[in-house]
């Protein structure tokens, strides 16, 4: 069992679902965040819990957490395309700076530790599905390397800490995990795409929409990665849901769940935008006993309910309270 956890990036819209998850088990949390793109107001509800603590903190400075920790989950990292654009330096820094000093703690205290990595690893991949021997195709200057490249860098980091300081080190790739506590404006589809089309404005699909993503219900995101984080296994493995959408059929699908008329409008596709994303789970299924569970219907049918309790119809799609 868990007793102890410190999460980073844990005031996100990922994290702050991991440290509830984990509080419901049992065990403490620690949360660190900078707020960078993570917010306070992820984890409010969490403050009251005796076993939960937050704490602002950089972590490409200095780290210290007293007492015993069993796990350090390592989430840090800004997520969207228009957040890691937007914070390029900040963005390389907490996949180099910052997985070193998690790292750190983690060897420090003995603990397990998971590396939150992504499918964009694969870059614009060329073999389809993506399965975890594939060494990807990434543009190492292009615009998303900022992104990609922290996190392959990252992912090299944990290996060498597991290889030669004996550091118990997982990795996961995560696939495009939406829900709940998304930011309407954080540039990610699924979110520009619900809050388009609960606000009445043309839903905006890059390209020609026929690019494809796999899409995973961030309950089922969680329980992958702490599946990861109860076993001993260095992976890395893929997290997520192998059905396989189309941009414009998402973007139709949420039209509809939400029932709207908005037009779809075709926007320029951006650069290094992947082609082609569905995950291999064959090694999450086999060895963590892990799949999605989650249908995109279901999943998207909630998203698309909590964003209209979130929304302000009348502003254009802003968040009612901060």
């Amino acid at each position: 069992m868990i007793e102890h956890a410190v999460v980073t990036g844990g005031a996100g819209f990922l994290g702050s679902h991991v440290c509830e998850r984990l509080l419901a088990q049992g065990a403490a949390v620690t949360c660190m965040d900078n707020f960078l793109t993570g917010s306070p107001r992820n984890v409010a509800h969490l403050m009251d819990r005796p076993r939960f603590r937050l704490t602002e903190c950089d972590l490409t400075g200095f780290i210290h957490v007293s007492g015993d920790v069993d796990l350090v989950l390592h989430l840090a990292s800004a997520a969207s395309p228009a957040d890691y654009l937007r914070l390029p330096i900040e963005t390389l820094k907490v996949g180099s700076l910052g997985t070193l000093h998690a790292l750190g703690l983690a060897r420090e205290k003995d603990a397990r530790f998971v590396l939150a990595s992504t499918s964009e690893v694969y870059g614009d991949p060329l073999r389809h599905p993506q399965r975890e021997d594939y060494w990807g195709n990434v543009n190492p200057v292009g615009p998303r390397s900022v992104y990609d490249e922290a996190k392959r860098y990252a992912e090299a980091l944990t290996t060498a800490y597991r290889n030669s300081r004996e550091v118990d080190t997982g990795i996961v790739r995560i696939f495009n995990t939406y829900g709940p506590r998304m930011r309407p404006h954080d540039g990610r589809a699924i979110p520009t795409f619900v809050r388009q089309a609960l606000t009445g404005q043309p839903l905006t699909v890059t390209g020609d929409g026929s690019q494809t993503r796999s899409i995973c219900y961030v309950d089922d995101t969680v329980e992958g990665i702490l599946a990861m984080a109860r076993d001993d296994f260095a992976g890395p493995v893929n997290i997520g849901n192998p059905e396989e959408l189309t941009m414009l059929g998402l973007a139709e699908l949420i039209r509809d769940l939400a029932g709207s008329r908005s037009p779809i409008v075709f926007v320029e596709r951006p650069t290094d935008d992947p082609m082609v994303r569905r995950p291999d789970i064959t090694l999450a299924r086999e060895r963590l006993g892990w799949q999605a569970s989650v249908t995109g219907l279901d999943g998207l049918r909630r998203t698309v309910e909590w964003f209209a309790g979130e929304l302000d119809v009348t502003t254009g799609g802003r968040v009612i309270s901060t």
